[in-house]
């Protein structure tokens, strides 16, 4: 009988010891980060619905947002600060629609599917989303706040050396935390500068071109973005104009060019927000991703999402 038990005690002890060993990773884990753990998982149970694609998990509809709207290939820093800032927008959308997780039916188009993102990426496919995902991953649940409200979370690819002031572009106070800030780098970027020439239009070139030669850029902002142009009778912002003759950037320059228009740019997108150019070089020298977004977005802090999806 002692013999039997003392078998038994050993296998009782070494039974122990093996939960302690699987068990030690999760242990490290809380005492290092905390409980928030266990919490900020409960940001992965929400789903959104979007009219084309159905009801499908929130951050899986943010790694689809992420892969159209940042190059994989960026720094692992830059990918994690552009997750905060796209599940920031979700949330701030989930919000605006009342709060049962429907997204506004164009949302549909701004990730890309499965299929999408097998045929940009082709072999690099797996490797990729797994960045994705783990950027993911490591910000769950986080999402932007400035005092007791979701942050805007605008972003573009390149500067013409500074973002914009959100009070000059909108004409509101209600973003202050969307300041002029130098972003030195983009200027050295390899599509900083762009030029587009613009026929006039005329019969037999159909509806593409410009109505006329007459243009002239009535008003630019403090870095140097186009606030307001005329093309000949009509007004329209710079944005409207950079949309409308698909610019690379509203920061623009005209020069009459042989009977056209040259258009020179500077940097690409709509310049308020964060440069994805300038948080990947920040990312590349160690700088972590909250310390990106507190360079573009001060007075922000970063939250859990808890609070807000119990609505949801």
């Amino acid at each position: 009988m002692r013999r039997y038990k003392g078998i038994g005690g050993k296998v009782k002890q070494a039974g122990c010891w093996l939960l302690i060993i699987v068990l030690l990773p999760y242990i490290i884990t809380v005492f290092i980060n905390g409980p928030k753990v266990i919490t900020a998982s409960k940001a992965d149970e929400t789903m959104v619905k979007i009219k084309k694609n159905g009801k499908m998990p929130v951050e899986e509809y943010c790694i689809g947002v992420l892969a159209r709207d940042m190059p994989a290939d960026y720094e692992k820093e830059a990918l994690n600060a552009q997750a905060v800032l796209i599940r920031t927008e979700v949330y701030r959308m989930i919000q605006e629609a009342g709060g049962d997780g429907t997204l506004p039916e164009e949302a549909a188009d701004e990730f890309w599917t499965e299929k999408q993102m097998k045929s940009a990426w082709g072999m690099q496919y797996a490797e990729n989303y797994r960045k994705l995902k783990n950027a993911l991953e490591s910000t769950a649940g986080q999402v932007l706040f400035y005092g007791n409200n979701l942050a805007m979370t605008p972003f573009f690819n390149l500067s013409n050396g500074y973002t914009r002031d959100a009070k000059e572009v909108l004409g509101t106070e209600e973003y202050p935390y969307l300041k002029i800030v130098e972003c030195p780098g983009d200027v050295n970027a390899e599509n900083e500068i762009q030029t587009v020439i613009l026929e006039v239009k005329s019969e037999n070139k159909g509806t593409t071109g410009i109505e006329t030669l007459d243009v002239e850029i009535q008003e630019t902002d403090s870095v140097g973005y186009v606030l307001k142009i005329r093309v000949g009778d009509k007004v329209m912002s710079g944005e409207e104009f950079r949309n409308k003759y698909h610019l690379a950037s509203g920061c623009f320059t005209l020069q009459p060019y042989n009977g056209k228009l040259r258009v020179t740019t500077r940097g690409t997108g709509h310049g308020i927000g964060m440069s994805q150019y300038t948080a990947n070089e920040m990312a590349k020298k160690k700088q972590g991703y909250r310390k990106i977004l507190k360079y573009f977005f001060e007075g922000t802090d970063i939250k859990e999402v808890t609070e807000i999806i119990k609505n949801v």
